[in-house]
């Protein structure tokens, strides 16, 4: 009898243990993808996250149980859960983005921990000793979850308002010019060259590395905005029809910047139509305010936003390259017109761009040491942005000459043993994959060039068409390439390799192992690419 109870305790006792572990592990995926129920549960079906291994254990365990006494059923889970337990990782410490404790993660996985304890105490009753209840336990877990944040849901909405609130009313009160900033991909990067331009001249916030959402920004503007604050720019992230409108009303824009439309987080809007109109919120609270949006020419592609920039002509500024420049337009329409910002020339040298332009009958040449050919049209919608905030032009080009790289997109480190690295990590798009392969190519012009590289997401129906086209170009430029996660990218793999024999590629399963080959195999001279780097959500799905 004492043996029972003492192995019926373990077993309670590595569940407690278990649950707490698998619990984290959801969690940190569910924080990833912003509390988004359906894009969790999508996950775990499109990578089969749940668990298998000790299910099986406690299947066999059941058959098991007609032929032998509940002490060595009982034993058998517990260790097999034991160990469950010690391989799962704790996405704590275990992952590149780890885990933050915050306030609402807090408020959903404690709960949530305690119903799955709760449910496990039926395996105990007398009426249901059945082992296989505990395969049952083992998979409400992320439903415990899903059921706790649902439940919050309007807490977290009045939580949500009353920061939301704060944070407008500190806007309201200190009256900063608000310069919002969007596009499918540019508009950190465009963030950064802005603020740092604008920090020259006057006390200017600009919300920190990828923060663009509401309870992101509404965070900043709370801790950081204070009334000295002449500017304000934020970023504004998109994530379906309404995203640009509600962070529009948050922080009332005096001037916006719209940097691109492309399949960036085409996934989530279905069609490019779809996305532009998102994009172009931004420009209708702005001209609605009666300030002025300076855009990328190619985002006029569309019929709305074409129509929108036709009806509101005056609050409109349009840059774009020229058909020297964008070879492109040779063939497609350009939409550049008389008076509008034109780039004539961009050239990458070894310190970084130089890029001309003509605007307003005037002709500017700017070096900026910045590397990727793409970041010359960055470059021209932060100048004129700034230029119409009042800044001189001299003024614009001394900042923009002391203008720090942006960390993680296109950076240029040299390391020890003449190794230089090109650090695209944050930025992976079709056009800035390109761009990067191109500046590779340039800086390892007579050396070794190596591409890690996990491939590009959230392309939707285009995946495969956009990974086969860059594969074949980086095919073109690189001598190997170490493709992490192969399978998300057949196509690329196979462009790659078609464009010749003597080109090496390597698959591994993780960008650690990339680095670990780096490390093995380096030459002097190497020049080494590194295109996106997979969250955790893509790259480490558990194993469980």
């Amino acid at each position: 009898m004492m043996i029972e109870l003492a192995t019926t305790a373990l077993l309670f006792l590595s569940f407690l243990a278990f649950a707490a572990k698998r619990g984290l592990t959801y969690m940190h995926v569910y924080q990833q993808e912003e509390y988004d129920s359906e894009r969790l549960l999508s996950w775990i079906w499109k990578n089969k996250a749940f668990d298998k291994r000790l299910s099986v254990v406690v299947i066999v365990v059941t058959i098991l149980s007609f032929f032998i006494p509940p002490v060595f059923v009982n034993f058998l889970i517990f260790t097999a859960m034991a160990f469950a337990t010690y391989r799962e990782k704790d996405p704590r410490k275990d992952s590149k983005k780890k885990l933050v404790a915050t306030a609402r993660a807090k408020r959903i996985f404690f709960p949530a921990y305690f119903l799955s304890v709760l449910a496990a105490t039926w395996c105990f009753l007398p009426v249901t000793p059945m082992p296989w209840l505990w395969i049952l336990n083992i998979h409400l877990i992320p439903f415990m979850i899903l059921f706790v944040n649902m439940m919050l849901a309007p807490f977290e909405e009045m939580n949500q308002k009353k920061f939301w609130n704060e944070a407008h009313n500190k806007v309201l009160d200190y009256q900063p010019t608000v310069i919002g900033i969007t596009g499918s991909f540019g508009k950190t990067s465009v963030k950064h060259i802005l603020g740092h331009i604008l920090k020259t001249q006057a006390p200017t916030l600009v919300t920190p590395g990828s923060v663009n959402t509401p309870m992101g920004i509404s965070r900043i503007l709370r801790e950081q905005l204070e009334p000295e604050h002449k500017y304000l720019i934020v970023e504004m992230g998109a994530y379906g029809r309404g995203s640009i409108d509600r962070l529009c009303r948050l922080t009332p824009p005096d001037f916006g910047i719209i940097t691109s439309i492309g399949h960036a987080h085409y996934e989530r809007f279905k069609s490019l139509e779809t996305v532009a109109e998102t994009k172009y919120e931004l420009a209708e609270a702005v001209v609605g305010r009666g300030g002025q949006v300076v855009v990328h020419e190619r985002t006029l592609r569309f019929d709305y936003t074409r129509a929108m920039k036709e009806q509101n002509e005056n609050h409109f500024i349009v840059c774009g390259e020229s058909a020297d420049v964008d070879k492109s337009k040779q063939a497609d329409k350009s939409y550049l017109k008389k008076g509008d910002l034109e780039i004539h020339k961009i050239i990458q040298g070894g310190k970084g761009l130089e890029v001309r332009f003509t605007w307003k009958n005037v002709t500017y040449n700017v070096e900026v040491p910045l590397f990727g050919i793409h970041h010359g049209h960055n470059i021209a919608l932060a100048f004129v942005t700034a230029f119409e905030l009042g800044v001189s032009s001299k003024d614009i080009q001394t900042a923009l000459q002391s203008l720090p790289q942006i960390e993680h997109r296109l950076e240029v480190r040299k390391q020890s043993g003449g190794l230089t690295i090109i650090d695209d990590a944050y930025n992976s798009n079709p056009m800035g994959f390109q761009s990067a392969l191109g500046l590779l190519s340039q800086i390892g012009s007579s050396k070794r060039k190596i591409l890690i590289t996990p491939g590009m997401v959230e392309l939707g129906k285009i995946h495969d068409e956009a990974h086969k086209s860059i594969g074949a170009y980086a095919g073109e430029v690189c001598d190997i390439a170490i493709v992490v996660k192969g399978k998300r990218i057949p196509t690329f793999i196979t462009a790659f390799k078609e464009t010749g024999a003597s080109k090496q590629l390597h698959e591994v399963e993780s960008f650690d192992e990339a680095q670990k080959w780096i490390a093995k195999n380096k030459q002097d001279g190497d020049v080494v690419l590194i295109e996106n780097d997979l969250p955790d959500i893509y790259e480490r799905v558990p194993r469980i």
